[in-house]
C-alpha cells in the first residue's frame, strides 16, 4: 500500500498534552523554544550548531508539514493543554511503512524540563504508533552520554538492545560518539 494513502489522526491527547503534526504558523513558537533551550540542545542536536532565523524555522515546519501529509516523516509538536504554549517537538522518524518500524526523537523547551513533559509525549508517541500505525517495532536512539535521553527510554521500559560503539560523530563533528539503541517490539 501506498503510504500516502494511510489514514490515522494527525493530533491525539495524553493527560497534560495535545500532540498534534506541525502546521504552517508553529515556526516563531519552535524558534522561540529552541532561542530558550539552546545551550540544551546544543550538545545533542545538528540544527542547534548553527543559528537560524525565525523565517527558516518556520519554512522548516511547513516543510514538516508536507512531509506529514505524504508520511515521510511524522513531526510532532506537544501543546500543554491548558496554556496553549509548545513544551516539546518529538515525533517518529526513519519510518519503514512496509516493517512498521518508527524511531521516536525529542527535545523540549528547556522552560519546561523537569515536569516529565518528554516522558509523557513519548509515552503518547509510543501508544500511538503501536494502535493507530501499528507499529511492530518503536526505537528511541541517543547519545550514549545524553544522560536525560536514556532516562526517557528507560522510565518507558524501552529494552536496551545494543551500544553500537564509534558509531557516530558528535553534533560539532569532533569526536566519535557510541549510540544507544532502545526499542519496543509487538509481535
Amino acid at each position: 500500500m501506498n503510504p500516502i494513502l494511510i489514514e490515522f489522526p494527525d493530533e491525539f491527547e495524553t493527560e497534560r498534552l495535545l500532540i498534534r503534526m506541525p502546521k504552517p504558523g508553529d515556526g516563531k513558537a519552535v524558534f522561540d523554544a529552541i532561542q530558550a533551550s539552546i545551550k540544551e540542545l546544543k550538545p545533542w542536536m545538528p540544527f542547534a550548531q548553527e543559528g537560524s532565523s525565525e523565517q527558516e524555522v518556520e519554512a522548516n515546519i511547513r516543510n514538516a508539514h508536507v512531509q506529514f501529509l505524504k508520511r515521510e516523516d511524522l513531526r510532532l509538536l506537544a501543546f500543554h493543554k491548558d496554556t496553549g504554549q509548545l513544551v516539546c517537538s518529538s515525533g517518529l522518524h526513519h519510518i519503514q511503512w512496509d516493517i512498521p518500524k518508527f524511531e521516536i526523537g525529542y527535545w523540549i523547551d528547556s522552560r519546561f524540563s523537569g515536569n516529565g513533559y518528554v516522558t509523557e509525549a513519548a509515552e503518547g508517541i509510543t501508544k500511538f504508533a503501536f494502535q493507530e500505525l501499528r507499529a511492530k517495532r518503536v526505537e528511541i536512539r541517543c547519545d550514549a552520554k545524553n544522560k536525560k535521553s536514556r532516562a526517557v527510554a528507560e522510565r518507558l521500559n524501552y529494552q536496551l538492545e545494543g551500544i553500537l560503539r564509534n558509531h557516530d560523530l558528535s553534533v560539532d563533528g569532533k569526536a566519535l560518539r557510541d549510540t544507544c539503541v532502545y526499542a519496543k517490539i509487538k509481535s
